[in-house]
């Protein structure tokens, strides 16, 4: 695992983790471009200022970042060259400590995240067509509950 820091984020880290996001959309063939870079980095922008989100650092530049409301994970996106290296996790356990339950939605076609968030004992919950989505595409909710809670 690479030496990975947490901090809670500040507005000047909208420009980087919005990137962030953008830079997964670009990549994913299957997921459709529904808002400008500069909408992206307002939304990350707004997370922030609502205080859901913790950023993940390493070799001092922010390499990834999860929102939380409470126990909804929002988001959860990792640079691509540091995915692997342990910032998405440090990001998941970071928020396994401080919540009993936590639940997200990931699309059916990301796979990759499928299998993290099972590595890290979420199951599903629910499967949707995508009808209640903005971009449309099947879902999947997955959630995780404290064993000892």
């Amino acid at each position: 695992m690479t030496n990975v820091s947490l901090r809670d984020a500040t507005p000047t880290d909208a420009g980087r983790a919005g990137a962030i996001l953008s830079e997964f959309i670009d990549e994913t063939a299957w997921m459709p471009r529904l808002h400008t870079r500069a909408e992206e980095v307002a939304f990350v922008g707004d997370m922030i200022d609502w205080g859901w989100v913790t950023v993940a650092v390493c070799d001092a530049e922010l390499a990834g970042f999860l929102a939380r409301n409470a126990s909804d994970i929002h988001a959860l996106y990792v640079s691509g060259q540091c995915r692997h290296t342990g910032c998405g996790s440090a990001l998941i356990d970071h928020a396994k400590r401080e919540e009993t339950e936590l639940s997200l939605w990931t699309f059916q076609a990301n796979a990759a995240a499928q299998a993290f968030y099972r590595a890290h004992g979420f199951v599903v919950a629910e499967r949707t067509d995508g009808a209640g989505n903005d971009e449309k595409l099947p879902d999947i909710r997955l959630v995780w509950k404290k064993e000892d809670a």
